[in-house]
């Protein structure tokens, strides 16, 4: 699933590429994909000009003009964004096998033409990727479900020590509660732990204050230094560009289990599951 990141680089390439267009056409071809959304209501969306893509972790929010509404995507684990103008298509998000072809295709659940001339096609193989329409009102609400983004001003030191230092759950678990932050998954969870020098399956209770300090920090050098490398790509993330991410040359545990740790040269990566995710970490040299 595309992390923070990832969705990030799509944001801002979408946001470069859309903004201030008017959504002249839309076809939806699957109304499983609408989430607490009629057909109706997203048939509304017809006419409205975009005003600029925005986001909470790994939601995406296209705000529209007149009257308000926003346009909420979610890509899960296989959706896909693929932009269309004239002869030149660039995907975002899961690369989905034969994504360019006669398009709108089997992947497509819908599908947006805007008044430059070009089309936004949302597509996902697995059907878990949703669209939802919501109000002014309803958006609050829904940010309401998250905590602060890990990249926002409001993701703060005072926030993050009041928030976490009495719970008992391993610290890596925390990290990917959207509820107490937004926007981490597996992989940067795993790679703030391995900078915090700190070992993933530890309670965050049990954690002293420079600890939990360490962590902090880590989240923000290794969130925005992974979306200035664009995300990061194994076999199947592309950006809005049709680029893979360049964070997998900087990866230190993650996707390394029997490897050699790059820092210490003395620990072998070793993975293990916790709360159902795999998990990597350097035996050695976090502790």
């Amino acid at each position: 699933m595309p992390e923070l990141p990832e969705v990030e680089t799509i944001r801002l390439d979408l946001d470069r590429l859309t903004k201030n267009l008017r959504i002249t056409d839309l076809q939806l071809l699957d109304r499983r994909a609408l989430q607490q959304t009629s057909a109706r209501k997203f048939y509304q969306l017809k006419g409205k000009q975009i005003k600029q893509w925005d986001r909470i972790g790994k939601l995406m929010i296209v705000e529209l003009a007149s009257p308000q509404l926003f346009l909420l995507i979610h890509l899960k684990m296989t959706g896909q964004l693929i932009y269309r103008h004239n002869v030149d298509i660039i995907p975002g998000g899961h690369g989905l096998p034969d994504w360019h072809a006669n398009l709108p295709n089997k992947y497509t659940i819908a599908y947006f033409s805007l008044s430059n001339g070009s089309q936004l096609f949302f597509n996902d193989m697995r059907r878990f990727a949703y669209l939802r329409v919501a109000t002014k009102t309803e958006l609050h609400q829904i940010k309401n479900n998250f905590g602060p983004d890990a990249i926002s001003p409001d993701f703060s030191l005072p926030y993050w020590l009041s928030a976490v230092s009495l719970r008992k759950a391993p610290i890596k678990n925390i990290l990917l509660n959207q509820k107490i932050l937004a926007g981490i998954g597996n992989i940067y969870a795993d790679e703030i732990c391995f900078r915090a020098r700190i070992k993933p399956t530890r309670k965050a209770n049990k954690l002293t204050k420079q600890e939990l300090t360490a962590i902090f920090r880590a989240i923000k050098q290794i969130m925005p230094l992974a979306i200035k490398h664009r995300g990061t790509t194994f076999s199947d993330y592309l950006d809005a560009h049709g680029q893979r991410g360049g964070f997998v040359k900087l990866l230190k545990v993650y996707g390394r289990a029997g490897k050699k740790c790059k820092r210490c040269q003395k620990g072998v990566i070793k993975k293990v599951k916790l709360g159902g995710r795999g998990t990597h970490f350097c035996p050695f040299c976090q502790i």
